[in-house]
């Protein structure tokens, strides 16, 4: 696709053009349409892009009359609560019995934590994602790994569906954008992402709340989490690795909640001689989070995790390892340490 700017132009030459809809799409706005009841949801310890697009798709389907429930194990993300006024997104209750289930953002059945238990109950399951190491669970997958976040992904469903876009539904869609590309930072943004995000714009995406609110509102707890990082973190393999431990104790020293680690591991990634980031989660005595960023594409983190029974994208991943922190941390520094020295 050629993008041509012309001042001559109207603005909306911008607008991106919409093929005819691909089948695959065809089917799930069918069988949303065919449905009365839907929750949607996504994985645990939910960031900006899964968020954003439970809220912007749950939002468009409440328009069109749906019955929409709106479930994460964890609750939303205090940076992200503006988003959510109306107080949408919930714990998961009881047996739902819903006509559909879509999952978006989650690149496996498993990552939904305890709201498997909750979804059993479901005609359907539709699975819109664009991590690479997707495991295909729905009956229903439109998983399309490059696109750089599954927000873009619920902005061309609604837009081929011709569903209205309000401007709650464009901030929570920017958001989910801007977040999963670093700010539109990261390799995978892509010429068609800034289209996206300027449709949004247009169609009343508030950009001073989003900023205000994603990226320059931080609670208290969550420095003194960064300050902590700052003081503790390591550094090895001739300062190409970094790395950095977070106990129970260090959350509750702060008084943060675990999600306010979310993005502490892009402090890392940014020292300059520094290819992979890492930080180690200790989620119970004996089971490691670890997330994993990567500033070299010859070196993929994806493939990383994926020894670990996790994934994400060549520059983002993460996994759940069961084992004893000084295992885990020696098994995983020396698949990243393994990993750089091949791409050299």
């Amino acid at each position: 696709m050629r993008l041509i700017c012309e001042f001559r132009k109207p603005v909306e030459t911008l607008a991106v053009p919409m093929k005819k809809t691909p089948r695959i799409v065809e089917r799930i706005i069918e069988a949303i349409n065919q449905a009365e009841t839907v929750c949607i949801t996504g994985h645990v310890r939910p960031d900006g892009d899964c968020i954003g697009a439970q809220l912007g798709l749950a939002l468009a389907l409440r328009a069109e009359g749906k019955r929409v429930s709106v479930w994460n194990e964890d609750r939303i993300p205090e940076k992200l609560a503006f988003l959510d006024p109306d107080g949408l997104l919930e714990r998961p209750h009881g047996n739902g019995d819903f006509d559909c289930v879509i999952v978006v953002d989650s690149a496996s059945y498993e990552r939904l934590g305890s709201v498997v238990e909750h979804i059993k109950n479901r005609r359907i399951l539709i699975n819109i994602d664009h991590h690479a190491s997707n495991t295909r669970f729905g009956d229903i997958n439109w998983v399309c790994t490059r696109e750089p976040s599954t927000g873009e992904l619920v902005f061309r469903l609604l837009k081929y569906a011709r569903w209205p876009i309000t401007p709650r539904i464009a901030d929570c869609l920017f958001t989910a954008v801007s977040t999963d590309t670093g700010s539109f930072q990261y390799p995978s943004t892509r010429p068609t992402t800034f289209v996206t995000a300027g449709e949004l714009v247009k169609r009343g995406a508030n950009l001073g709340t989003i900023c205000r609110e994603v990226y320059q509102s931080f609670p208290l707890s969550r420095v003194k989490l960064l300050r902590y990082l700052f003081s503790r973190f390591r550094l090895i393999h001739k300062n190409r690795i970094a790395y950095f431990w977070l106990r129970p104790a260090d959350f509750a020293r702060s008084g943060a909640d675990p999600a306010e680690s979310e993005g502490l591991i892009d402090h890392l990634r940014a020292i300059e001689p520094v290819i992979v980031a890492c930080v180690f989660e200790q989620v119970e005595p004996e089971l490691i989070r670890v997330s994993f960023r990567s500033k070299r594409p010859s070196v993929d983190v994806n493939l990383i995790a994926s020894q670990f029974g996790g994934g994400g994208h060549a520059a983002a991943a993460g996994a759940r390892i069961v084992g004893s922190p000084r295992v885990v941390q020696r098994k995983v520094l020396a698949a990243v340490r393994k990993a750089i020295d091949r791409s050299n």
